[in-house]
């Protein structure tokens, strides 16, 4: 695959094609001057009195994604972001060929030597690819110290050769392209360059090769092949809900869930816990399970998991060894919220006397970090932290307007509310710990 200078070196390698033609050809003899080929802007060039030249213009005034390798080698990442593969960026380029003549006709003999030479060489070979970069192609000196190194010449290596295909732009189009650049037209003609493929050079996990389809029978040596189970219920161990208990919608620190499926029995279970901000999941140990259909694990609530463990929304998946094997089976993941246990005996709520303006500070657990989306609700008004610059487990809260009296609080980070309705009754009921008195 080809590096990020691979546009710069097919106009480069285009540029030198039809820059040797015009040698070979004599071009200059016939036209008696001087010939330049050049890929500009087109308004950059000079028109018109003395500065008129006799010139040959490349210029890419479009690029497209190539629609039959956009898809390829796709997905390119895992469930968490990693890379899993070098999907390439797929470009077709569009040129613009144009001739300025100094003299009658001359751009007319130019355009037809260049239309000529780009029909004779429809397929760029690598050859020509590397004879054309040898010269360096980009000025390393304006790049990022990063991409210094990298070299243009790894175009010739892409596994698709660069192909030259002739365009027809109607009247209307033309014109457009010609008023979008402020530049007075000249004969031209269009062409497309395909294909480019940009390639990162990162490394990527793959997965191992299958050995076999099945175990080998121990005398014939044979794959016993595709397993195939008379039901609609995998023979793998799988999740199908997360059940906090109470019937609350949220779990809190300290709770035993419950977690539902199939072929969960088994040794060495634990639950594996996953969180966006952080890098690594946090495992949680089970031990053994006799029930297939469901298994408890408590969350836990000490110091180090106050700290370690953001509210709002996880994924959690199980990892056991059924019976009969040596290997570990992971199930698939399964969402689970964990919501914020609010400590209203250690807050504290103020009222400016000028203002009116109510403070809460508020205590609660888990800690909430600096990029959490964190809002606490208070008698029917919702207001953002005063400042959550670090990870904390204690933030302020201002309201310019907040009744006097009795009032329900409940926090959300990330969407997640605290528990502010037991579920547990029937019919549910308001938590009586989740209420506040606001001063006059």
């Amino acid at each position: 695959m080809s590096s990020p200078l691979a546009i710069a070196t097919v106009t480069a390698v285009l540029r030198d094609l039809l820059n040797n033609g015009l040698i070979d050809h004599n071009i200059v003899g016939a036209l008696g001057s001087n010939v330049t080929v050049s890929a500009v802007p087109p308004d950059t060039i000079p028109l018109g009195g003395t500065s008129s030249t006799t010139q040959l213009n490349l210029f890419l005034h479009q690029v497209t994604p190539n629609p039959a390798w956009r898809n390829a080698n796709l997905p390119s990442r895992d469930s968490r972001g990693g890379r899993i593969s070098n999907a390439p960026l797929a470009l077709d380029l569009h040129y613009l060929l144009t001739a300025y003549g100094a003299e009658e006709l001359h751009s007319e003999i130019l355009l037809g030597y260049a239309m000529y030479l780009m029909h004779e060489r429809p397929v760029i070979d690598r050859k020509a690819i590397r004879t054309a970069v040898s010269g360096n192609t980009v000025d390393a000196s304006i790049l990022p110290v990063a991409y210094q190194a990298l070299s243009a010449a790894d175009l010739a290596d892409q596994v698709e050769l660069i192909k030259i295909t002739p365009v027809s732009m109607s009247t209307e189009e033309m014109s457009k392209l010609w008023s979008g650049m402020q530049a007075h037209y000249r004969p031209s003609a269009a062409y497309s360059i395909s294909v480019v493929l940009i390639e990162a050079g990162k490394p990527a996990r793959s997965a191992l090769p299958v050995l076999t389809r099945g175990p080998r029978d121990g005398v014939t040596g044979r794959e016993a092949g595709i397993t195939a189970t008379a039901g609609l219920i995998p023979p793998y161990p799988g999740l199908s809900s997360v059940e906090p208990p109470g019937n609350q919608l949220a779990a809190v620190q300290g709770d035993s869930i419950t977690l539902r499926g199939h072929h969960l029995d088994g040794t060495n279970l634990e639950a594996r816990f996953e969180h966006p901000l952080l890098e690594d999941p946090i495992t949680v140990p089970i031990g053994a399970n006799v029930n297939s259909d469901q298994v408890s694990v408590t969350l836990p609530d000490d110091a180090p998991a106050h700290s370690g463990w953001p509210p709002g929304n996880w994924s959690l998946a199980l990892r056991v060894q059924r019976p009969g094997e040596t290997e570990l089976r992971t199930t698939n993941s399964m969402p689970m919220m964990l919501a914020s246990t609010l400590d209203l005996v250690t807050s504290s709520a103020s009222r400016d006397g000028g203002t009116g303006v109510v403070t809460i500070e508020l205590e609660f657990t888990p800690e909430v970090r600096s990029s959490q989306d964190v809002r606490l609700m208070a008698g029917g008004h919702e207001a953002l932290p005063v400042d959550l610059s670090s990870q904390t487990s204690t933030l302020d809260f201002a309201y310019p307007e907040l009744n006097a009296g009795s009032q329900w609080v409940r926090l959300r980070v990330d969407g997640v509310d605290s528990l502010l309705v037991n579920r547990a009754k029937t019919p549910p009921e308001f938590n009586a710990t989740q209420n506040m008195v606001i001063p006059a």
